[in-house]
């Protein structure tokens, strides 16, 4: 009964805000996308055929095959290389968050409950990083190990595990001299129960939306290091590298190159930014009641 008067709360926030219900549909379709892209894509996103290169929009070429978005100036299909693309998007966000978020969420804390010297070190480190522009820094690192989803995954997963170590270091000072704290104390809980059954439970909700923001930060910075040829290899089709090899044909009005994969990225990116700031008014105390 209670799941179900939370599920029609949820609902009927998102049905009031309606961006929303757009976003997740937006972001559904993106992750189908990424999920069966292989057996959607219409053809081999690395087929090449010159004959069809730089075809418009829905121009069959001589083969009797349709590009439905156009070709580039190889003559792959955009379409193909577009759901491709979401697959190394989606992937490079969710991923880089889980890695920066589980080292955030340890540094923090371990940070906010010890504090001290252990709080010292962390946030001396976390000041050290943010002392640095973190895509200059990405590049640094991209370039010493090499282009590759692993290697990126890695490179933006620590760069966000800043903002999550701040996070969860401020609530655990605000928890941990709570009473149901000093109750687990006092029942014998050891500090790793405590850390992660009792007070990680009560920090979730910003952490959510915090996430959520993220994603769409991530999915713009492979964008960009990808545009600057340090994401993933070249042969793997990205929306980064999609619009940098756009840029060579603009001046010659092939406008679909740079507008489709542009539009997949503020598609995506608008649609995890509306979600979060739902989720922020969804999760806020304040607001529950008027919902």
């Amino acid at each position: 009964m209670a799941a179900t008067r939370t599920a029609g709360r949820v609902w009927r926030s998102m049905v009031a805000a309606k961006w929303p219900v757009l976003a997740l549909l937006i972001l559904v379709a993106v992750t189908v996308v990424a999920a069966f892209g292989p057996w959607l894509a219409p053809v081999d996103p690395g087929r090449q055929s010159i004959v069809s290169r730089l075809a418009a929009p829905l121009t069959t070429d001589p083969q009797g095959m349709t590009h439905w978005l156009g070709s580039d100036v190889l003559g792959r299909d955009v379409l193909a290389r577009l759901l491709y693309g979401a697959r190394i998007s989606l992937l490079v966000g969710l991923a880089a968050i889980a890695v920066g978020g589980a080292i955030g969420i340890l540094a923090g804390l371990l940070a906010g409950y010890f504090g001290g010297w252990v709080d010292d070190v962390m946030m001396r480190l976390a000041d050290t990083q943010l002392a640095f522009p973190f895509i200059l820094l990405a590049i640094m690192f991209l370039v010493v190990l090499g282009p590759g989803v692993t290697n990126l995954i890695l490179v933006l997963g620590i760069g966000q595990w800043v903002t999550y170590a701040r996070i969860v270091r401020a609530e655990t000072l605000s928890l941990r001299e709570k009473e149901f704290v000093e109750a687990a104390r006092a029942l014998g809980d050891s500090t790793t129960m405590i850390l992660f059954r009792t007070i990680l439970p009560n920090i979730v909700a910003p952490l959510t939306v915090m996430a959520s923001f993220n994603v769409a930060s991530v999915i713009l910075t492979e964008a960009s290091l990808s545009f600057l040829g340090l994401g993933v290899p070249v042969a793997v089709p990205t929306w980064g590298s999609m619009l940098a090899e756009s840029r060579d044909t603009l001046l010659a009005n092939k406008w679909w190159l740079a507008v489709f994969p542009g539009l997949a990225i503020m598609l995506t990116v608008l649609s995890f930014n509306i979600m979060g700031d739902w989720l922020r008014d969804l999760l806020d105390p304040r607001l529950r009641e008027r919902q």
